[in-house]
């Protein structure tokens, strides 16, 4: 008896800067926990990065970068599909496929497009002022990098549904067309529990994000980590008067970030904070103990997946020959199908 097809999950992974604390809390680990129940697919979106990155030396180090990260904090690649987009060129045959069965009302519509219109008619600007046709056919290309790995599940967060959504409004118009001959699956968004993908609190108590320059980058040096976590914003409440652990930026880190085994800490943390007698700057401490004790084998496997030559390179090599792979078969049908080739 034949053993069920394992179905595919896909996690793109744009590299516009470096990682933090947010993004291993938030989007790594809950994307790695996929891999133990699909057929797992994660890639660098470096073609993506162009909409806003314009140094050519910065997007080589943060797609590099942004790849080290993912393998040490718990990618194998021996069990995904692992790769670089810029690797697979028959996204970009299809890209211009899937481009001429898209509707342009559709793009009209994308929140990214919308939001930037809104910010310039707000400053009184022409509503296109500064968009670019990269930002404009975003979703198809991002469309393409589900649909050409045959994906079925995509996780995202709430406010990237909509991607996945028009994944499956383009993957719908070419199956319409040419569907007899060959028809794409339709992907589904899979959006983390409550809980599951966590929100992390930055410096300043807002939700740690580069865009608000709020965030802990996983790979500081332990002196430098040590000296932003003094830096994070308290109140004057006096050591021994009660605190409010879930008002606490400090202690929010904290109960998200420990693992299973410092949850003594943290529900000690937590005791003390309530009946008084423990200062911010203890907790501070407690703080920086526990992430410094995850985070330094990350650090040193990060830095050393860093050096030119290491195995990062081969990894990639090797997951770029199994995504075209993949990509080859779809686009040979594809081509058949709109009538490109016989």
């Amino acid at each position: 008896m034949s053993q069920p097809v394992a179905k595919v999950s896909l996690t793109g992974i744009k590299p516009t800067g470096e990682p933090h604390l947010g993004n291993l809390i938030g989007a790594i680990r809950p994307a790695l926990q996929l891999a133990e129940q699909y057929d797992s697919v994660y890639f660098i979106a470096d073609y993506h990065a162009l909409t806003t990155v314009r140094d050519p030396e910065l997007l080589r180090h943060y797609s590099r970068s942004v790849a080290a990260t993912w393998v040490a904090a718990g990618l194998d690649p021996r069990r995904t599909t692992f790769y670089v987009q810029s690797d697979v060129p028959e996204i970009f045959e299809l890209n211009w496929v899937m481009s001429c069965v898209t509707g342009k009302g559709l793009m009209n519509r994308a929140h990214a497009y919308k939001a930037a219109r809104d910010r310039n008619v707000e400053a009184g600007e022409e509503p296109d002022a500064g968009v670019n046709m990269g930002l404009y056919n975003y979703p198809v290309l991002m469309a393409v990098d589900i649909l050409i790995m045959e994906s079925d599940v995509v996780p995202v967060g709430r406010d990237q549904v909509q991607h996945v959504e028009y994944a499956a409004d383009i993957a719908g118009s070419f199956n319409h067309l040419y569907g007899k001959s060959y028809s794409f699956k339709i992907p589904k968004a899979v959006v983390p529990e409550v809980g599951t993908g966590q929100t992390l609190p930055g410096l300043d108590g807002r939700k740690m994000s580069k865009s608000y320059d709020n965030t802990i980058p996983l790979f500081l040096p332990e002196n430098k980590l040590k000296k932003l976590v003094r830096r994070i914003p308290t109140d004057s409440t006096p050591v021994e008067d009660p605190k409010d652990p879930d008002g606490s930026p400090v202690f929010q880190i904290l109960e998200q970030f420990a693992p299973p085994s410092a949850a003594d800490v943290v529900a000690d943390t937590r005791k003390r904070l309530e009946q008084g007698g423990m200062g911010w700057g203890e907790l501070k401490n407690v703080l920086f103990e526990v992430l410094n004790t995850e985070l330094t084998p990350l650090r040193e496997r990060y830095d050393a997946l860093m050096e030119p030559g290491s195995e990062l390179d081969t990894m990639l090599a090797e997951g770029a020959e199994q995504a075209r792979e993949r990509a080859g078969r779809v686009l040979t049908s594809v081509r058949k199908a709109v009538g490109i080739s016989k």
